[in-house]
Order: structure tokens, then sequence, then C-alpha cells
């Protein structure tokens, strides 16, 4: 089974593509950062986002999504942005014919680490443990390393580590 995992936002976008190992770690097939420009209008930066997943979904052909659901925070437009965006990769989902998961942040956590309220640096900790990542898996060929675009990566993997979780 290869599944989606999407870390919705419209800045920076998680995106993980993994695959049902039959025994030990699951394997990331592809995982990036793809990042839409503030100087972009909202809308265009919606497109490109549809474009990027629509392709990622042509190209490996994932059965399901798993994407995080939204989390309450005090700045409201940054939450109906997200929302949009996360609307947005739904939709090229659906299209495409896919399965969709969705996870709360304290699932992520517990399918991940075994505990609802972990902190970043040990989710993060327990994905590079629970897949199989190589530099190959990446667009730019490098290791991931600690950093906001990372984070967004390994949280994509987290929550495709979720669903696949989930739909054992």
């Amino acid at each position: 089974m290869i599944i989606l995992g999407i870390d919705p936002g419209f800045e920076r976008l998680g995106v993980a593509v993994l695959e049902k190992s039959a025994r030990g770690k699951e394997v990331v097939l592809f995982s990036e950062c793809f990042k839409t420009s503030a100087k972009l209008e909202f809308s265009e930066r919606l497109n490109l986002i549809g474009e990027e997943v629509r392709a990622v979904i042509k190209k490996y052909k994932p059965g399901v999504l798993a994407i995080e659901t939204l989390f309450l925070t005090t700045n409201q437009k940054t939450v109906m942005r997200v929302a949009e965006a996360r609307g947005v990769v739904m939709y090229e989902a659906a299209r495409a014919g896919l399965r969709i998961f969705e996870a709360s942040p304290p699932q992520i956590k517990i399918a991940t680490t075994g505990y609802g309220k972990s902190d970043k640096a040990q989710i993060i900790k327990m994905v590079k443990m629970l897949v199989d990542i190589t530099p190959k898996t990446r667009p730019n060929g490098r290791n991931l390393s600690v950093g906001r675009e990372s984070d967004d990566e390994l949280d994509a993997i987290a929550i495709a580590i979720t669903g696949l979780a989930h739909l054992r």
C-alpha cells in the first residue's frame, strides 16, 4: 500500500509518500517541503499547491491520503488560509479517487511515540527510527536535518505513519 501524507500549509506544505513494507520499516518513497512565495496572490498559491499534489499523486499513485486536521490558534486568518489549502489538497485526493484519512495532532503523537503529548523532538526522533528514509527520496538529495522545512517534511511522514497504523 502506498500512502500520501500531507502536513497542510499555504507557505510550506509537508509532503511524504510512504510504502507499507511487508517486513521491517515503512519506506519513504518521496518527501519534500513544498513552498509557495508570499509575493504571489493567495489564489495562485492555492493553484500551485493543487498542481503539486496532483503531480505527486500522478507519479506515485497512492491509494490513501493522510492529512492532519486543523488545530485552533489565535490567528484566525492563518487558520482560514490553512483550511483553504487543506481543502485544495483534499479536493485533489478525492478527484484522484484516494481514500482520505484525517488525523488530529494527538493521534499523530500517539501513533509515532505512544504518548499523546509528545514534543517535536520526540516525534522527529521516532519518525527517523520508524521509517527508512534515504537522501535519494528527497528532491535535493540531502539528508533531513533540523529546520523549519524538514520539520514540515517529518510531520508529513508522521501523518503518513499514522494513516498506515490506522488502516492496519
